[in-house]
């Protein structure tokens, strides 16, 4: 993955943001709006971005693009910093494969242990009946 490449292909928009600022915050745009249309990224291969649509599927619109907003700071190149290093950080987890699952099965003893409590709680509740008093 090339980073220079990758951040080539992002999309920045500057908004005005809410919040402290007083009326400054009405003047100046300074939340970022970063997007990526992941689906024509030709950074990535076909099998990096099966990985990052099924990873990041929460955080992708209908139409894969991923859409990150910053407006932390009061400063719009803080912001666009901020959001730049978001985005790598969520690429490097999305391309993070899951760990295959290797079957295991129970050990003897902590079978032959699973009955042993089974027949000792079974044994608890027999003698909690009444005397069977049928003559």
């Amino acid at each position: 993955m090339d980073l220079a490449d990758l951040l080539s292909e992002l999309s920045f928009k500057a908004t005005r943001s809410g919040g402290a600022g007083g009326q400054h915050v009405n003047k100046v745009s300074s939340k970022i709006e970063l997007s990526f249309d992941l689906l024509n990224s030709k950074v990535f291969s076909v099998e990096q971005k099966e990985l990052l649509c099924k990873n990041l599927s929460s955080k992708l619109t209908n139409d894969n693009k991923l859409i990150l907003f910053c407006d932390e700071t009061r400063s719009q190149h803080k912001n666009k910093n901020l959001a730049i290093q978001r985005f790598i950080t969520l690429i490097k987890q999305g391309l993070i494969a899951p760990k295959k699952r290797k079957p295991t099965k129970p050990s003897k003893a902590s079978i032959r242990k699973k009955i042993q409590d089974k027949k000792k709680h079974a044994d608890k509740k027999q003698l909690r009946k009444g005397p069977n008093l049928d003559f």
